[in-house]
């Protein structure tokens, strides 16, 4: 579990996060949902630890990370994964080194051992025989699916995914959604999906936190989001196209 307690944060004397408030469960999705500039990254950033709260802890199953000592806050980053923006693989080394990229900075694993775990995750999220390719050999699609293998290759307890579906085609959006759904299911990883794909809301969407101007306005399940009464919510939901023409139909 991970739990957020009054995080605030400024930046040249303007407060961009106003005591934000939340907890992220195991073994089910969890998703921080905005319009772009509302501050989710600059949340994420201060959970990972890339950015400093000015108030307020972060707390990792009881440990407190950012007033924890360096070797419990090593310990900690040891068990995050992170699937970035547009994968974010490196372009000069293939399948096989991207996957195990964190073997190799993080633990003292012996080589027959690492390739044994990358070709686990690596036929967990669909992809086997590809270990050879390079990142420009295969589709956007497999690359998010290489991302995903590198993010709990190190057998992570927490999944950070920014932005999963950017670029992708909607088919291959809810594969991906899917995709980290069952992974976080199955090995009961404490997951959260940074996004404003209202389509990624309503598949997987188990916890939804919904930010607007640095605060958080809502929290509750796709199952509520339709009908709370967030003004601000309920615009951000029907921006999306299709759940437009849904309202204007009940609307009729």
């Amino acid at each position: 579990m991970i739990e957020i307690k009054n995080i605030i944060k400024d930046f040249n004397n303007v407060r961009v996060l106003h005591g934000i408030d939340g907890k992220f469960l195991p073994g089910q999705p969890n998703l921080i949902i905005g319009s772009s500039g509302t501050g989710k990254t600059v949340l994420l950033k201060c959970m990972v630890g890339l950015l400093a709260p000015d108030e307020g802890d972060v707390v990792y199953d009881q440990r407190n990370f950012h007033k924890s000592k360096k070797d419990e806050i090593r310990e900690i980053r040891r068990e995050i994964g992170m699937l970035f923006q547009g994968g974010a693989l490196f372009d000069s080394k293939n399948v096989e080194q991207n996957v195990s990229f964190p073997l190799d900075l993080l633990t003292d694993t012996p080589r027959d051992e690492k390739l044994d775990r990358v070709n686990f995750v690596l036929k967990r999220v669909g992809l086997e025989n590809v270990n050879k390719k390079m990142p420009s050999e295969i589709s956007g699609g497999m690359k998010k699916r290489v991302g995903i293998a590198r993010a709990i290759v190190n057998n992570s307890r927490y999944l950070y995914c920014d932005e999963p579906n950017s670029g992708l085609d909607p088919l291959t959006a809810i594969v991906i959604d899917h995709l980290i759904e069952e992974i976080t299911e199955e090995f009961n990883i404490t997951t959260i999906v940074v996004t404003h794909d209202m389509n990624s809301v309503m598949e997987i969407g188990e916890y939804v936190l919904f930010m607007h101007q640095g605060r958080k306005l809502w929290e509750g399940s796709k199952n509520e989001i339709l009908t709370a009464d967030v003004k601000e919510l309920q615009d951000f939901v029907y921006s999306n196209k299709l759940l437009k023409a849904v309202r204007n139909e009940k609307h009729v």
